[in-house]
């Protein structure tokens, strides 16, 4: 019985194997008619490899460090920094230009400050509204527009029938320089962060050659055919520089944040093809920002702090900046200097109260002297440069402003005409050095989506040291020169002390998207 049921149980078990065989014949037998392979079974590990393939992707800051330094940059470097030399021209062209028009409208001292005051308000009231804009539509057309509109109403300051008429169009050319000032995070947005510290204070070079450009336009036009004729001169450089200025794409930092990833895409591969590199593997992916150019984000807890020390760092970076070098000008201009060794034309000592004269023009040796200072601007960026990376931003900061207050205190001591002209040489050294570097940590310091208004903000607090200080240098220096340099030394003072609470150093940090 049990050999029988043995043997059945054998019998069903070979039946079976005959019946698999011959489903497995009948299943090769359809593949091969459907020209298809017969199914493999899967890999485990292939989808997990599939699912990091289709996941790798890069950000824009991936792309420019990447790309690192390069042609590009090179270009970048040269159009903007000429950038630089625009606005230095519309800003110290107040310099040279001031006896002029004291002479023809016959002005007191307050009026000739109120010039300098009013392009000032101009910057300080479009500063806001352009870094809005620049948040909101993009950096390149605010600067485009900037070049465009200060251009335009330089060249018709040079058409001024009157005083009131010169102040107003001033105004104007002050809201456009603010536009132009964009530029300085249009360049940043491109730069990768080790080369940062390196190359934003050579702009300085930029900055000093239109400085100089304008002295000599002062020193060769300006007595042969006017002071109109000098402005009408100045506005050559912004013509070109508008033509140039195509060759500079939108900053792919903004047109991520924008949610336009193909522009972006097709800016950084523009820029990788002409450096001769290739991007990062996979695909370009950054979530789109919403909320571009709140200010609220400014005075939010992550960045209340920085905010407000900053927006004090910058107006005493252009309160003293600015009073540097409308002070070396006034006390040219007047001989307010203590001199031991003046020559007869300098031992004169000008006043308005004893009605001298109203027109006391620049001579030779005094431009010679503002051209000298304006060397100090880039004689110490390869000093500038090792702060910057040796200490970083903040001890930097600190140490430029001690400086500062340091060489304002000395302009009040008696010296030799050399000895002066070499103090305001290291004057403007540090307070320029200042300017780079309070510039360089406000554009690493706040994210894509608020660092054209966080700099527009910054700059119009600058703006409000600018327009007090000609009221200090050209007003208060004619009554005392300890009195007028005190006020600079001070918030220097004040200045390097707050520096210590920044919250944030910057040196190395890669630029944030967002908030």
């Amino acid at each position: 019985m049990a050999l029988k049921r043995s043997s059945s149980m054998k019998t069903q078990l070979v039946d079976a194997i005959q019946l698999q065989e011959v489903e497995l014949e009948e299943e090769i037998n359809t593949s091969s008619n459907n020209n298809t392979p017969p199914e493999v079974p899967e890999d485990p590990e292939a989808p997990k490899a599939k699912a990091q393939t289709e996941l790798k992707c890069y950000t824009v800051e991936d792309a420019v460090e990447s790309i690192g330094f390069g042609r590009f940059h090179i270009l970048l470097f040269v159009i903007m920094g000429s950038a630089n030399i625009v606005e230095a021209m519309e800003i110290m062209l107040l310099a040279v230009v001031s006896p002029e028009i004291r002479c023809e409208w016959h002005l007191e001292d307050w009026q000739v400050a109120l010039v300098s005051t009013m392009v000032f308000f101009g910057f300080m009231i479009c500063g806001v509204l352009c870094g809005y804009i620049a948040d909101r539509y993009g950096r390149w057309k605010v600067v485009f527009g900037g070049f465009i509109w200060a251009s335009y109403f330089s060249l018709l300051t040079s058409f001024s029938p009157s005083y009131g008429w010169f102040i107003f169009l001033r105004c104007m050319v002050g809201c456009g320089v603010a536009g132009t000032s964009q530029g300085f995070v249009l360049k940043t947005e491109f730069i990768p962060a080790k080369c940062r510290a390196y190359l934003l204070p050579l702009a300085s070079i930029f900055w000093m050659l239109g400085s100089m450009l304008i002295i000599i336009l002062g020193m060769t036009v300006v007595p042969t055919m006017g002071w109109r004729w000098m402005i009408r001169f100045s506005i050559i450089p912004s013509i070109i520089l508008i033509g140039l200025f195509m060759f500079i794409p939108e900053s792919a930092r903004f047109q991520v944040s924008a949610g336009n990833v193909q522009g972006a895409m097709s800016t950084l591969n523009w820029i990788a093809k002409m450096n001769g590199v290739s991007l990062p593997e996979g695909e370009l992916r950054e979530p789109e920002v919403t909320e571009r150019g709140n200010a609220t984000t400014l005075i939010s807890p992550a960045f209340r702090r920085t905010s407000l020390l900053l927006w004090y760092s910058w107006f005493v970076a252009s309160f003293s900046y600015y009073g540097s070098v409308l002070s070396s000008s006034e006390l040219l201009e007047k001989n307010l200097l203590c001199i031991t060794d003046a020559d007869p034309e300098h031992q004169i000592k000008h006043n308005q109260e004893d009605a001298l004269c109203y027109c006391i023009p620049f001579n030779m040796a005094d431009y010679q002297t503002l051209l000298i200072s304006c060397l100090g601007e880039v004689a110490l960026i390869p000093l500038n440069i090792g702060m910057l990376n040796i200490f970083g931003r903040k001890p930097s900061l600190a140490i430029l402003q001690v400086l500062s207050a340091f060489f304002f205190l000395l302009v009040n001591i008696c010296t030799t005409m050399l000895g002066f002209t070499v103090l305001l040489f290291l004057l403007r050294s540090v307070v320029s050095m200042n300017f780079n570097v309070v510039y360089i940590y406000t554009a690493e310091v706040y994210p894509t989506a608020v660092r054209s208004i966080g700099m527009g903000f910054c700059t119009s607090f600058s703006r409000i040291g600018g327009m007090i200080a000609p009221f200090i240098a050209q007003v208060l220096m004619s009554r005392s020169v300890i009195l007028a340099v005190s006020p600079f030394a001070t918030a220097c003072l004040i200045c390097a002390v707050g520096v210590a609470f920044l919250p944030i150093e910057t040196r190395g940090r890669a630029l944030l998207q967002d908030a």
